[in-house]
């Protein structure tokens, strides 16, 4: 598998997802720590990444939270575990880890499935701005 950085924390997103854009966008502002780099699940990379940690691709309409040699998460425990990193108020959202996942996981699906239909869908991946561009992986 391609080489990817040990002290990074790696999401895979719907790379023509408008709300999973818009999601990526509002983590970049506030990853003040610069934790993250983000893959589409689109990508060659991104296939890699969800090959080498096994995960059924047809099954996933998800984010990932992938720490390479460590765990991965998705779903909605993906979402939380990404704002418990980005501290500060947001952080607060971290505190629903205790429930059930299959219980988080009910209103994450219902989110999942009806992104395209409520915030649309792009053409083509995000390609970003030369300012951004060390935020992806290629």
């Amino acid at each position: 598998m391609t080489e990817l950085p040990k002290d990074k924390k790696i999401i895979l997103f719907d790379g023509v997802c408008n709300l999973c854009d818009k999601s990526v966008q509002f983590i970049i502002k506030n990853d003040k720590k610069d934790i993250f780099r983000f893959v589409a699940i689109q990508s060659n990379l991104g296939q890699e990444i969800i090959n080498h940690i096994k995960i059924d691709a047809t099954k996933i309409d998800s984010i990932i939270l992938y720490e390479p040699s460590t765990a991965y998460y998705y779903k909605a425990e993906a979402a939380l575990r990404i704002a418990k990193e980005l501290g500060g108020i947001i952080s607060i959202v971290s505190v629903f880890l205790i429930l059930p996942k299959s219980f988080l996981n009910l209103f994450y699906d219902y989110i999942a499935q009806n992104r395209y239909k409520w915030y649309g869908k792009k053409e083509s991946c995000l390609i970003p701005t030369p300012d951004l561009k060390s935020k992806f992986l290629p």
